[in-house]
């Protein structure tokens, strides 16, 4: 694994889509952090040390939804890209800087919107 590989964070609260996803980016070669929830990422966002060059969450997180956590997310991390995961991405309109993948998402889409994000 190459040393600036991008680092990704993935909030995703069901442990098995959780899983895949992390399996996705790790053969893509990203760097991949875990959060089963809000939370958690908020934990990984609110510490300075912890570089993030992508967070992909779920938008159906419990307790904080993913449209609130991307709201705090750009409070602590102005510039972060945000991809959005959804079952009705045709009906989220997104602020600018963040994007939606539908689901359910082929490798090959996932592969493809992360990097055109990261670009």
């Amino acid at each position: 694994m190459s040393a600036e590989a991008s680092i990704i964070l993935v909030v995703e609260d069901d442990a098995i889509v959780r899983m895949l996803i992390v399996d996705v980016l790790e053969e893509l070669e990203y760097r991949v952090l875990e959060a089963d929830g809000s939370e958690e990422a908020l934990t990984f966002l609110n510490d300075e040390d912890q570089y993030i060059d992508l967070m992909m969450t779920d938008v159906g997180l419990p307790g904080m939804d993913g449209r609130e956590l991307a709201k705090q997310a750009r409070i602590l991390r102005p510039e972060l890209p945000i991809l959005f995961a959804s079952g009705y991405a045709e009906s989220i309109d997104v602020p600018s800087g963040m994007q939606v993948i539908g689901k359910p998402f082929s490798i090959d889409q996932l592969r493809d919107k992360v990097r055109g994000m990261l670009a």
